[in-house]
Formats: C-alpha cells, structure tokens, sequence
C-alpha cells in the first residue's frame, strides 16, 4: 500500500544479478509469493556448454546453495504456488527439483526423453503437468516434502507448448454458483454434485483440471481423474493461453494475430464464442493478462494494446517511442512495464475499479541501455526482472527521498545521483556517488547520503557547484537525521550520535520496553523518535550533550484497541507538537492525522475520514497543568512557565469539511519558523476490496438470476493540500485546502509563503504529440507555489508575512478584530483581495464586501449585493467566488447547496458549455431549453452552424433561429429543410417559395407538410380544379374546402361547391347557392345548420313555395320564432309540425302560445297533450278539470309537474294540492294522494288516504311521523281490524297509538277484546284476567261522559269478579273438590254470568269432575242443561272427547260431537267495530 501511495514518487535502481561469466541468459522467473528470482543460463566455457539454474534473492543476492548445474541446458522453469520450491525441465529431459535450505536437488531422469517444453503447476501445487518436444505429457503427484510421484502419461503426435490449470476457487460460494449454473442448463455431473442427497463431494479450492496445447495447434482437456481428450484444433500455433474464470472463458492467442475465445462447461468441453483479428504489423512478441478480462499484446508497434474479452473492445496505451517487444504486469503495484527494443522500461498505472483508456496513466521510463527480451515483475513486492540475454537487471522501486531546511531543497533524481536546489538567491547543483542513495539529509552546508550500511558526507557550494567528500564510514542505519556538524543513525536499541567521520560522540540508549528506534525527525534543535514498542520520545540536543526533553509517550496505550503502525513523526520549529501519521493496519492507513502536545501530554488531531477536527483523547486527557521542571533537569528560558493543557472546551467546531473527507494522510510538513502551521497532502481513502460472499444460497440464487447486482465504476480524485493552524489554546484548525496541480508529484515543504512541490517529468501519452516546450526550470525538480494569503507579497518583510500568517490564523478563529488589527500596517490592494478569497473559505459576507470596497471592484460589489436575495449562504458566497475568479470554489458551492440553475448560468457565463448542458439535463430541468438556445447563440456567434442547428433543435427554436441564421444561404437552408422533415418548416419554405413564384416545388412542400388550404389555394391558381378536389375531399381541412367551394361557384359549378360549402360548414353559403339556383330539397340540409338569420330567410322562401310548408314550420320553429311557426302550423293544420314544435315547448315559452296550444288540442280531443300543455302553462286546475272530466289519469309525472311557484298564494297552493289529492283518490292512487294532502297539509285526509291503500308500513310511518291524535286513532284502529293475535308488533302499535293519542276508552275495549280472544282460543282466564285488569285501569283514567265511564266501569268490574271467581273455583278443586263443585254451580246461577264466563266451560269443568268420580248420570244431566242454555253448540267445543265417550258407553245414550263455532264465540266486539267504524267516517 505504501508503493501505491508513492507510485508516482519512485525512483528504480538497477542491479545486475551475478550470474556465470561468458554465459547466456535463456530463462527467468519470480516466485509468486517469495522474492526469489530464478535464472537458466547456457555457459560456455572450456569448450562445454553446460546450463546453470541459479536462485537469487530479492535485489540479485545469489542464495547459498541455490545453484543447479547440468551438462545440458535448462529448457523450462516454474515455481511452486505456494513453497519454496522450483521444477526445472532439461533438455536430457531430466526433470530436477530445487528445495530451498535442502544441499542436494531431486532429479528425476524417468517420464521424459527429449528436451522438456513444458512446466505446469495446478493452483495449489499438488500437481505438476510436464511436456516435452516428442509429443510425451505426464501427470504428476507432488507430496509435502516436494517429491514427485508420476500419476499418468500420454503420447501425442507433436510437442506440447502451453499448459493452463483451472485457476483455484476462492470460495465455495463462487464455485456454487457455477454449478447452479451449470444445474440449470441441465449438466447432470453438476446437478449429481449440487445435490446433498448424493455422497459425491462439492468442489472447493484447488482444481486438478487443465488444458494443454501442442505445436500443431491442438488443445486437449485432462479433467480431475486425469481422462485426456481433444477439445479444440486452431490449426496454427499457439503464442499464449488464458483462463477468465470469472467468464469461463479460455482465451487463446495465435501467432497470427488472432484471438480466439471458448466457453468450457463443467466437462471442460470448449465452446468457440468470439474470434478477432489482432492489429499489429507482424505476429504476436508478446501477450499477457492483465485482470479482470484484460489482455496487453505487443505485435512489433511503438504502443501496447489493450484487448477487453468482457466488452469486447480494445484501447491503446502511447508513451513509447520505440518497438515494444516485451510486456509484465505487477497486480500488486497495478503497473503495466513494456521493454523496447532501445533497452527502455515504459510504466503505466492502472487506477483500480476501472477498465478504459482513461484508467490508465503513464507513470516513468527507465533506460537500461541495453536490449532486453524479457522482463517480469515480482508479484508481491516492487521488484522488476530484466534479461538481455547477457545480464539480468533487477529493477528495485523506491520512494523519492527527499529534504528541505527552509533554504535548501535537496531531492533524489536517480539511483546514484540527487538534486540541491536553492531558492534565494537561486542555485542549482548536482551530485553523483558511486552508492545507491537510500536517504539523504543536510546539516549547514553538508549533504549526508546512505544506503543502510554505509554513510557519506559531503560539504557542498551550491553558488559555486561545488561539492567535497569530508566522510565516509559504516552504519548499519536505514534512518538518519543530522544537526549541525552531528548526525544521528538509528541503530538496535540506540541512537548514535556522530561526527561526519563516523566517530561516536554520544549514544542514546532505548530501554528493552521502549525497543529500537524506527522513525526519527528532527527540527531546529528539537529530536523525536519513535521506537518499535511504540514509544515517542522527544530530545533537545542544544546542549552539549543531548538530553530527553519530555517523558516518553506510550502510543500504544492511547490506541490499545488497534494495530498501530506508525508511519511518520514530524516535530515543529519549537519542539512543542509532533505530527503523527499512522496506519490502522500494515494494509489499511488511518485517516486521522494526530498531534501529540509535548508539554501537555495531550493527544489531538484532525480526522480526514469525516473532515473535521478530533477531540482530546489518549491515557491523558483529564491531565492538569503541568510544571515540566520537575523532569527537565536544565532550564530552557523559553519554556519555564507552567502550559495550560488543551481541552475539549477550547477546541472550535468548524463543522464538516466535504473537501477533506473520505481521504487519508500521507505527508505532513511542518513551518520551519511558525510553530502554528503544518501542511499535509491527503489523498482517497482505498476501497476494500468487496469480500467474497461465503453463503451458498445467495450465490446459487445470484447464479439462477434471483439475485442481480449492480457494478459502479470508482472515480479517482486527485490529492489536496490542507494547510491547519495547530495551536495550544484551539487545538487542530482547518485553514486553507487545495486541490493538488497535476504537474506536481508531491508536497515536500512549506516555508511560509512557499509551498515546495516535486515537479514531474516530461510525459507524452500519445507519440505523434510535440514534445514539450523547453522551460527555464525545467531542470529544476522543486517547485515553489505562493500561498493564496501571500499572493503579491511573497517578497516581504518578515513583519509583513507575520501579520499576514496573524490575520490568517485570527479569521480561522472568527476573530474579526484581531484579524483587521493584524493587516492594519498593510496598504496592499493584493492583500485585500487575498482577505476577499479567503472570505470565500469562511463564508464572511460582511468582510467581503469591506475588502471589495478597499479594492476598488465596484462590479463585484453589486452583484455581492444583487446576491444578496438567495436564501442560501453558499449561493451568495458563490457569487462572491465567481467576482474573485475562483470558478472552482464557486462550483463546488453552487453544488453544495443544490443551486444548479446558478451553476448553469456560471458554466455559460464562463464558456464552459459542456459542464452547462451536462447540469441542464441532469438538475436543472427547468433551464435546459434556455441552455441549449444560449448555447446554439453562441454556436451561431463563433460560426459553428451545425452545432448551433443541433443546439437550436435540441432548444425548440429552430423553426424561426435556423431560418433567420441560414437566411443568406438558400441553398443550405433548403437541404435543412429537406432533412429536417419538420412540417411546420417545410410549410414555411413553401410559402416562400409561392411568395417567389415557385408553384410547382411549393406544391411539392406543401403536400409534404400535409398543409392542405395551401396546396387547394395553388392548384385553384394553377387552374387544377380536379386535383384540388381530390385533395379537399381527402383532407378534413375546412378552409381549404370552403376556399374551393368558392372557386367552384365562381366557375358556376353550383352542385359542387354546395358539396365543398357543406364539408366546410359554410351553411350560409350554400343556403344562398340553393336559394339561388332552386335547389328547394337541398335547401333544408343546410338550413337546418345554418344561423338563425339564415334559418328565417329559408322559411320565407319555403313559406312562398307550395308543398314545403312543413319546412317553413320547422325552420321558423328552429330560428326560435315558435309563434310565427304555431301560426302557420294552425293556418295549415299541419298535426305533425304542431306535436314537434309542442314537444320542444319548455317553461321558458310563451304562455299565450303554449295556452293556444293546449286549446287547440283540447278542441281535437288530444286531452293528454292538451293536459301537457296546461301543466307547461301553469294552468293546472284546468289540467285537473280535463282529468276528472274525460277520466284521464294522473301519472307521477304529471304530478310532479304541477308545482306552483314558490311566490303563489299559499291558499292556491292548498287548494291545488287537495285537489290533486281528491282527483288520485278518485282514481284510486291512494299513496299518490296521501303525498299531495301531505302537501297541503291535511294529515287526516292523507291517513284515509293511506288507509284506503291497506299499506300496513306506511300507515305505522305516518303515524309515528305525524304525531296527531287522531291519525293515532285511526292507525290503531286500522291495525285492529289485521291479525294482530299472531303478530305481537301490530299489538304493541295497538297500544303505542291509543296511548299516544289518549284514547283510553278504545284501549280498554282493546283489552276486553283480548281479554275474550283468550277465553275463547286458548280458555286461558288467566291471562284474561289481565287483559281485563288493564281494561279497567284504562276506563278509570280515560275521558268520557261520565254515566257511560261509570257504566263501563261497573261491567269490567263485575267480568274481574266473576272471572276471579270462575280461576278460584279451579284453583281450590284439588283441596276441596265439593266446594269447587258448589262454587261453579252458584256461577251458573249467577246474572250475565255469560258476558265474563263462558258457561260452557263451566259446565265442561264440573262434567269433568264427576265422569272422573264415575258419577256418570250426574255428568249427562249436567250436559243436558248445557244443551238447554247453547242449543247450538257442539259438547266437544267445552268437555274432552275422552269423557264424552265414557258417558256414552257407560249409559248407553248417543251424543253429538260436531264442532261448531259457539253462541257466545266473538262476543264484545261489537262496541268496537261501531268505534272502529265511527272513526274512519
């Protein structure tokens, strides 16, 4: 991740690997996870050719026992996957094992006889594939301690070339999902092993399957259980092979600039999916695969191409100059080299996510002088092999060392050579060594270099380019620092201090806790280490001796949670704060930057993940103020005094930084004389790489389609520089943020009022493009760039920069105050500009429009105040960016607050119209016509017509600005025309051409542009009648038929231009035409839609003509002359004229026309229309006289008709309706009547009404309704006389009413009338005693006259008495049943005993009794008597049949049992039918 971030700051060094003298390089290769580079070599020494494989580590160090040596050449070489271990094939076809720290190699002389061209390892490496010249494959098994166990071989016709295993599967997510896929397309093998039910096991990790291929351009697929078959003959040879297992695609390369793709299945059956020509000028020098379906080829061209298998589209890369013959890819640096034919290394990096020709940027060029043939990058580290068949280089890439001591800027431009650069007054000078610079430092006037074991020192003039070696010794140091004529060398737990001849002067030992020292800065006379136990410690080496400054401090415990890597400390100018850059992990940087307060003990920071400042944290942060001499043993003048310690209450919240976000620090540099300012250069923070997803049943739903994901491309932002003031008392303050300029590699330094950048060199992506201009500088790798505040004064005094850096730290605070007090002594009209823009990063409105004022820029005030209207804070400080010129920050405003209409009009203003259109169609709907139309003005105003056409369409402008743009030429304008098939254009150019007598190309337009008056109005001209109707009859276009009928006229052609007339609904016109040539049968056609006035005219003619007075009726009738139509109608008894004109007669009408009417039907015996008419004319006791009279009977609509206005008398109205009522009563419409009384408000009338209609629930409504008295009465009387024995609800309405409309009296012979219902139905006395209980309570309480309450009162009295009696005498018969006997027979006796007891059953009761007591004779007897007093009843009615017929067959005699309604059946009833029927009267 380091050679990432640094991928542009890099400088390669170049080692020669010691090899054999007088020998040839043949074959190289890397380890895949080691740095161990692998060498075959042909020596030729004595006469013998003998081969050499020698194993070197890392930069060309050969390793101990890492050379194989045979008497013949080795001819193939491949590294196992994952151990330390080499398979080599010779040409004896010896086949040798190298086995790191083993002394002896393994040779295994069996399998092959012939020169051994192939080597193969499967993904994890347990087994090996080697083929030979002779056409011989063999398959071998590798077991843990790297012995090979051969498994098969196989004997084809030509020699083998390629072999490819199956790439291994990362999880078994992945592999589940091509099986699932291979399950649906009905793969059995597959569907055996997706099935859980079978015991076959799921793929998962290495795949033992692989294709070779041979000389003859046959490829052939050996599967897991080693079965070889044909797959694929390509009948050419084979130049490379690769596997897309994304894809499941094998990609073949041929030598003949083709290449081929296949599908495999889960068989491994080869299925050809796409074939491409190759570009190149001759065959293949080179293929190899990129990532993710990409494939670089070199075909002896000066560029690289690109082949994408997934979209099937290619790109090229530029930047050589020369034929490109070899090609490697670094997946770990993402890095593309190319070898030229000069001996030149070409670089470019490869953005991640990204798959175009825009994700790839050159990086540098390396020359190696000499021709190389292959060359290949170490997978996991930055290590690039070369072989130019004499020597192999090994290329190591290194961060850009570098140094700045606020006068000097020293910076590494190669391996061996470095670069002084000085600034005031300028100088430049370089210095070559023999050694390879690892790290480089300047103390005064000395330059100190090292490459971890050796350390040189030399005294340098850079005015006079000159430079002395004063040292040279021996440290075993990769990090130094130096002060003054002192350099410090990190060592194994010290630090060494030493003079420029090595001499140790002093050494600073580090603790066994504290452990050795990894990082060192130091700053003016201030030392900070940082050891590898996590420990920051702080010196001070003014003194003779160097002494500890602050108690150590324990990163790791403020950060016991994480994996902390530190990777850089920087101290300031005064010692106080360091600077600390960290890594969460060795692979995951940490995007806080993190300040350590010496003095305090407090830990601070900015965090760049979420763009704002960090508050205290770490062990101490509850710390008090401390005194320091406690622990200082010395005194520094300076720092004596007790230092408040920062806390969370003294940090200010600047909010969110959108600029600083999502990024990450990678350097940071403090001010050499300001302790306050540290600048850091950010960049993006890496995506994680998405993790494989590990659930097999997402991934067989993602590979059945269930399951869809979306890819997003990432977008690589550049890097900025963010300037923060670090103070005691604010803690971290965001200053200032810049985008980093693309010239510039990296920020270095800063030396207020300079920023110090590494320039990059000259690049050329494209070789055909001039080469860069010379510049002044162009020698010079440091840049300086003035800092915004500063701009005009970057040669001030020193005064004036400090009250400038004041005013800046004063506004970040918002202390207004001191910010003006601060630039009070500047008079500058720059300053006050720069105060402006940065009124832009701190959104002060108020400041601004001061410093505009100072400025002097009148326009950039207005509109500062114009702006003023936006509710948005970031749309009013955007326009002050937009005044300044800083259209950067004005768009990112702009965006921000989501105002895109003024970003839009910003993009136009500035002429940036791509940006302006992209912002229209994407936010700012609503303006992009407006857009396009700007845009096309200024198309039209640059001369760019055809773009200002496509924008003018694009706008909806065409139509008029094409025309007027193009109006000087014809010729152009009519090809436009043609082309654009825009009707309403090509109707505008016909016009002109008819305006210039063109008719035939104008009739030509016309019809194309469907205009058809036009086209009718030509040909009329042209005298082209036929066509002219043909196209009128065809069109629907009025005006084109009307203008044509007139042509016809004119031309006497009358019964056609009536026809044309009528198509055009110029009903006057052909009225007149009919008028006036006799079309009398047309005429009325086209009066009947004609004008009123029109309408009349024709009745007048019709009027005068004999046989068309029906016409005239109707048109007088249709023009609203009703009476002139009636008129004639009477004059010519025309009956059928007469019923339609009164069937369209409304309220509206005359009343003395619809009165004539109804007369004049009353007269022919039309009653119903006459009664119409009546009703129409508001004359409706006449309508109800016909209707009584001739028997006519009322409909509801009549009815409903015959509703007087709301202002008549209410008398008539009353009168009315009881006529309408009496008149529906006559005619039996009860209900219909009981509405219209109801109306007239005689309830009692509409209740017999509605008695007459027998409608039980709407007599029961009525009532409950109408809440009368007597409708009460009527109603109960009415439900009387239903059967309401059976229906309790009629009963209870019985009641409710009577009650209701007190008429106790009915009430009470309501209740006698129950009372005898259940003596005669149910001989229930009981209950009739009840009923008759209640009779008498409602007689006593009801009003009357008097002696008939009285005498009622005396007859309910005496039925209670003796129904009291009868029940006793039942009651008492089970105790004393001869008592019971003697009562019922004193009943007997007893007067009117009949009206209240039935003596029937009185005599039934004591027959009973003495059949029961067998007195048989006693029981005839008693029903002779019964027989004397109803000699009409029936016994059986009053005694059981049962004891009739033991009376009979005990004495003999017959009696009759015929069942007859007794004598007495219904009596009491008849008071109440006389009131029943007095009340209905």
């Amino acid at each position: 991740n380091e050679y990432k971030s640094y991928l542009r700051m890099s400088v390669y060094f170049d080692q020669r690997v010691l090899t054999p003298e007088q020998s040839t390089h043949t074959l190289m290769t890397w380890h895949p996870r080691y740095p161990f580079l692998a060498v075959a070599t042909k020596n030729q020494h004595m006469n013998a050719n003998t081969g050499t494989v020698s194993i070197f580590h890392r930069e060309g160090q050969p390793l101990e026992e890492g050379a194989i040596e045979l008497e013949c050449q080795a001819t193939a070489m491949r590294w196992h996957p994952t151990k330390k271990l080499l398979a080599m094939g010779w040409e004896n076809g010896y086949i040798v094992i190298w086995i790191d720290k083993q002394t002896d190699s393994i040779a295994i002389p069996d399998g092959h006889k012939s020169p051994v061209s192939v080597v193969s390892w499967s993904s994890n490496g347990s087994r090996l594939m080697t083929g030979d010249e002779r056409g011989v494959l063999v398959a071998w098994r590798c077991d843990g301690k790297g012995n090979l166990h051969q498994l098969q071989n196989y004997q084809k016709r030509s020699g083998f070339t390629h072999c490819v295993f199956m790439p291994s599967e990362e999880s078994s997510a992945k592999n589940i999902t091509f099986l699932a896929r291979a399950a649906v397309e009905g793969n059995e093998a597959a569907m055996d092993m997706i099935d859980p039910s079978k015991p076959a096991k799921m793929p998962g990790g290495e795949i033992l399957a692989c294709y070779v291929a041979s000389e003859d351009g046959m490829v052939y697929s050996i599967d897991e259980k080693l079965v070889i078959k044909e797959c694929v003959n390509t009948a050419t040879l084979i130049k490379e092979m690769f596997i897309h297992d994304e894809k499941k695609v094998l990609v073949i390369i041929l030598h003949n600039l083709t290449m081929v793709s296949y599908s495999y299945e889960y068989d491994y059956n080869l299925t050809e999916i796409a074939k491409v020509r190759l570009a190149g000028k001759s065959s293949v020098s080179s293929a190899i695969w990129i990532t993710n379906g990409l494939i670089a080829t070199a075909a002896s061209e000066e560029i690289v191409r690109v082949w994408d298998v997934n979209q099937d589209a290619n790109f090229c890369l530029y930047g050589a100059t020369e034929v490109v013959n070899c090609l490697s890819y670094s997946k770990n640096l993402m890095t593309l080299a190319a070898g030229l034919m000069s001996g030149k290394v070409i670089m470019w990096n490869h953005k991640s996510g990204l798959y175009d020709c825009d994700s790839w940027a050159y990086l540098t060029s390396v020359d190696l002088r000499d021709s190389f043939v292959q060359i290949e990058w170490c997978s996991d580290f930055p290590y690039l092999a070369a072989n130019n068949i004499s020597d192999v280089l090994v290329l190591n890439k290194q961060p850009i060392t570098h140094f700045y001591d606020a006068v000097t800027a020293v910076v590494q431009v190669g391996p061996y050579e470095i670069q002084l650069q000085q600034f005031s007054p300028p100088a430049l000078m370089h210095l070559r060594t023999d050694m390879h610079v690892r790290g480089v430092t300047k103390a005064d006037e000395n330059i100190i270099m090292w490459n971890n074991s050796t350390v040189i020192v030399y005294e340098v003039d850079i005015k006079k380019n000159h430079s002395k070696l004063i040292g040279n010794f021996n440290a075993e140091s990769s990090v130094m620092v130096a002060y003054m004529q002192t350099i410090f060398t990190a060592e194994t737990n010290r630090i060494c201090l030493r003079n420029f001849q090595g001499t140790i002067k002093q050494v600073l030992d580090m603790t066994e806790v504290e452990g050795s020292p990894l990082h060192m800065h130091i700053a003016d006379r201030y030392l900070v280490v940082y050891t590898s136990n996590g420990f920051l410690k702080s010196y001070d080496t003014y003194r003779r001796e160097t002494r500890q400054s602050n108690p150590p401090k324990n990163l790791k415990e403020n950060f016991p949670d994480e994996e902390c890597v530190i990777r850089s400390i920087k101290v300031n100018c005064n010692g106080t704060k360091v600077a600390i850059l960290a890594s969460k992990s060795a692979s995951s940087p940490d995007p806080r930057l993190i300040v350590w307060y010496c003095e305090t003990d407090v830990l601070l920071g900015y965090d760049f993940g979420k763009g704002k400042p960090l508050k205290p944290f770490g062990k101490n942060i509850d710390c008090k103020n401390r005194n320091l001499e406690d622990f200082i043993t010395g005194s520094r003048p300076s720092y004596r005094k007790v230092v408040k310690a920062v806390s969370s209450t003294d940090i200010i919240d600047q909010g969110e930084s959108e600029e600083t976000a999502n990024r990450y620090p990678i350097f940071a540099s403090w001010d050499p004389s300001d302790p306050r300012v540290l600048v850091v250069q950010i960049t993006d923070i890496p995506e994680d790489p998405n993790e494989k997803n590990k659930d097999l049943s997402k991934s067989l739903q993602e590979a059945l389609g269930l399951i869809k994901a979306k890819e997003k491309k990432p977008t690589a932002n550049p890097d900025n520089i963010v300037s923060l003031f670090v103070t005691q008392d604010n803690g971290v303050l965001l200053h200032d943020c810049f985008t980093l300029n693309p010239s510039f590699l990296k920020f270095i330094a800063v030396n207020v009022p300079w920023f110090f950048f590494i320039a990059k060199m000259d690049e050329r992506k494209d070789p055909k493009a001039p080469p860069l201009q010379p510049d002044k500088n162009i020698r010079e790798r440091v840049r300086s760039v003035s800092m915004k505040n500063f701009l005009g004064l970057e040669n001030s005094t020193p005064e004036v920069r400090k009250a400038m850096l004041d005013f800046a730290y004063e506004m970040t605070i918002g202390n207004m105050d001191e910010a003006f007090l601060a630039i009070k002594v500047i008079k500058s009209e720059t300053v006050w500009e720069n105060m402006a823009k940065m009124c832009v990063k701190t959104r002060r409105l108020d400041v601004a429009s001061l410093c505009l004022g100072h400025m002097g820029h009148a326009r950039g005030a207005r509109a500062l105040r114009d702006a003023s209207k936006e509710p948005e804070l970031n749309a009013r400080v955007g326009m002050l960016a937009i005044q300044l010129g800083m259209l950067e920050d004005a768009e990112r405003l702009y965006i921000s607050c989501q105002r895109y209409d003024l970003l839009n009009k910003m993009y136009q203003a500035s002429n940036q119209w791509s940006k302006a259109i992209a912002t229209a169609e994407i936010e700012d709907r609503i303006n992009l016509r407006t857009t396009y139309f700007n845009f096309a003005r200024h198309c039209e105003l640059s001369g760019d017509y055809q773009s200002a056409i496509n924008a003018y369409e694009k706008s909806e402008t065409h139509r008029f600005e094409v025309p007027r743009m193009l109006q000087n030429d014809a010729p152009a304008l009519e090809e436009y025309v043609i082309k654009s098939n825009d009707k309403k254009l090509m109707d505008w150019w016909a016009q002109y051409l008819e305006s210039t007598g063109q008719m035939s190309p104008a009739i030509h337009f016309y019809k194309a542009s469907k205009n058809d008056m036009a086209l009718v109005k030509v040909l009329c001209f042209m005298g082209n009648i036929d066509e002219a109707m043909s196209v009128a009859r065809d069109s629907k276009d009025k005006s084109a038929c009307y203008h044509l009928g007139r042509q016809l006229e004119k031309n006497g052609m009358y019964k056609e231009a009536l026809e044309f007339y009528g198509k055009a609904t110029a009903y006057t016109n052909a009225t007149r035409v009919c008028r006036d040539n006799g079309f009398d049968a047309e005429l009325i056609t086209y009066a009947l839609y004609s004008t009123p006035t029109d309408m009349i005219q024709c009745a007048q003619y019709y009027e005068n003509i004999n046989n068309y007075f029906d016409k005239a009726v109707l048109l007088y009738h249709k023009a609203g002359m009703v009476s002139k139509a009636l008129q004639l109608a009477f004059d010519r008894q025309e009956f059928s004229a007469l019923q339609h004109i009164t069937s369209n007669l409304d309220d509206k009408a005359n009343p003395e026309v619809v009165n004539t009417c109804a007369q004049f039907f009353l007269q022919h015996h039309e009653y119903t229309k006459a009664i119409e008419l009546f009703i129409l004319g508001k004359k409706y006791l006449e309508a109800l006289d016909i209707c009584i009279e001739q028997h006519i009977r009322m409909t509801d609509s009549m009815v409903e008709n015959m509703h007087p206005e709301t202002n008549k008398d209410p008398e008539y109205k009353k009168l009315l309706y009881e006529r309408i009522g009496e008149c529906c009563m006559s005619q039996g419409n009860y209900h219909l009547a009981t509405k219209n009384f109801t109306q007239a408000g005689n309830r009692i009338k509409a209740m017999k009404a509605l008695l007459k209609s027998g409608d039980t629930e709407k007599i029961v409504f009525f009532a409950g309704v109408s809440r009368q008295k007597e409708i009460y009465i009527m109603a109960a009387n009415h439900l009387q006389r239903l059967d309401w024995r059976q229906d309790p609800e009629i009963m209870n309405n019985i009641v409710t009413f009577y009650t209701k409309g007190k008429s106790l009296d009915s009430l009470a012979g309501f209740y006698d009338a129950c009372a005898q219902v259940e003596i005669d139905e149910y001989q229930n006395y009981e209950k009739a005693l009840g009923a008759l209980s209640e009779a008498l309570k409602c007689i006593t309480k009801a009003t009357m006259d008097r002696d008939l309450k009285e005498q009622r009162e005396i007859e309910f009295q005496r039925k209670i008495t003796y129904v009291k009696k009868f029940i006793a005498a039942k009651r008492t018969y089970e105790m004393d049943k001869e008592e019971s006997m003697k009562r019922c027979a004193s009943l007997l006796e007893a007067p009117s005993i009949e009206q209240a007891v039935r003596t029937g059953d009185i005599y039934g009761f004591m027959v009973e009794h003495y059949v029961n007591h067998k007195n048989y004779q006693k029981g005839f007897a008693l029903l002779n008597e019964l027989r004397a007093q109803l000699p009409g009843a029936s016994l059986n009615y009053y005694v059981d049949q049962s004891y009739l017929d033991q009376i009979t067959e005990n004495l003999g005699v017959a009696l009759a049992t015929e069942r007859q309604v007794p004598p007495d059946a219904g009596h009491g009833h008849e008071e109440i039918e006389e009131d029943l029927g007095r009340y209905l009267d």
